[in-house]
């Protein structure tokens, strides 16, 4: 079970008390992405163990429980199911079920001004949210870029884009990563000049 999982969703953490209760879990407004189309429902887990879930014009409470580490007793309308908690970043959640080949994906959209009801709206979620994290990602990180068969650098994309403004350089010319020793990735000035 868990090897599917993980080969639909790869690079799971398991669920840490320490490090994802308090910052990522309590409190946080858990949008459940599985059949978000026919019904929406926002999951809120609370620090007294109840679990709040909203569709609509309607909340039912119930509650959850931590077992032992990432291993959870929910109570929903359904009955008692147990799952096993999992981060893929710190706003992707997926609770694994123990006795099924099931598993639900929620997002985290607690920081997020937009209403997430549709699955082009879970999209718009996603690429914002991958948009500002590469963006914050390639600030002040370093490139070389190769030009007549010279490599040159590092230099920083926002360096890189004001040599392309003076034209000192072509923005098609190829970068590579500090930490990558080759071009293999085809990756062009103009592509990080886009994300910043």
């Amino acid at each position: 079970m868990m090897d599917n999982l993980l080969h639909t969703i790869p690079n799971l953490k398991p669920f840490d008390f320490n490090q994802h209760h308090a910052a990522l879990f309590i409190d946080q407004k858990w949008v459940l992405v599985n059949g978000i189309s026919e019904k929406k429902s926002i999951y809120m887990f609370r620090d007294n163990n109840i679990l709040e879930i909203y569709r609509k014009a309607s909340l039912i409470e119930t509650s959850w429980n931590r077992d032992d580490d990432n291993i959870f007793n929910i109570e929903t309308e359904d009955g008692h199911i147990t799952v096993k908690a999992y981060f893929k970043d710190d706003d992707i959640l997926v609770l694994s079920h123990q006795d099924k080949e099931e598993f639900a994906l929620f997002i985290n959209t607690s920081n997020y001004d937009e209403d997430v009801n549709t699955i082009d709206d879970v999209q718009n979620f996603l690429k914002d949210k991958y948009k500002q994290k590469v963006s914050s990602l390639i600030h002040g990180h370093e490139f070389y870029y190769i030009s007549k068969s010279r490599e040159f650098g590092p230099f920083t994309v926002e360096k890189l884009a004001e040599k392309v403004k003076q034209k000192a350089i072509s923005a098609y010319c190829f970068v590579r990563d500090i930490n990558e020793n080759d071009y293999s990735k085809r990756m062009r000035i103009n592509d990080l000049i886009q994300e910043l």
